[in-house]
């Protein structure tokens, strides 16, 4: 099974190593802040954008960031979309805004990867990750 659409490299995997546990952080934050068990983190979006830049340090699963816990299910599970979200996010600079066009060809490229999971069962995860690397320019 092909886990990455044709435009990913290693540069890309780099990257997304160095982001993706400030992001899992935000998702947990995320989770917390809709009413779920998840512990509140005290993660916002500056703290996201530090983490995953190296300016600020990462704490544990279930530590808040005032704190300097257990994995909650569900990351595991929303890792590969936001991944790709934030991946094409920088494969797709050039488009300047998300649109019709633009979910179109990412819905396709989803559905090419052939995951298991439907482009509306993701689309918004997609999105979050999408919009989380935007964020870290802007």
């Amino acid at each position: 099974m092909q886990t990455h659409p044709k435009w990913w490299d290693d540069n890309k995997t780099s990257s997304w190593e160095r982001t993706k546990d400030a992001m899992k952080r935000d998702w947990e934050q995320t989770k917390h802040d809709f009413g779920g068990k998840a512990p509140d983190l005290d993660q916002d979006v500056n703290d996201t954008v530090k983490q995953a830049v190296g300016k600020q340090a990462i704490p544990p699963d279930g530590v808040s960031n005032a704190d300097g816990g257990p994995n909650t299910p569900g990351w595991d599970h929303a890792e590969p979309a936001l991944r790709y979200g934030w991946g094409a996010a920088d494969h797709y600079k050039d488009h300047g805004q998300w649109d019709a066009g633009l979910e179109g060809k990412l819905s396709e490229e989803w559905n090419d990867l052939k995951t298991g999971r439907t482009w509306d069962e993701i689309k918004s995860t997609v999105r979050r990750g999408w919009d989380k690397s935007r964020s870290k320019t802007g």
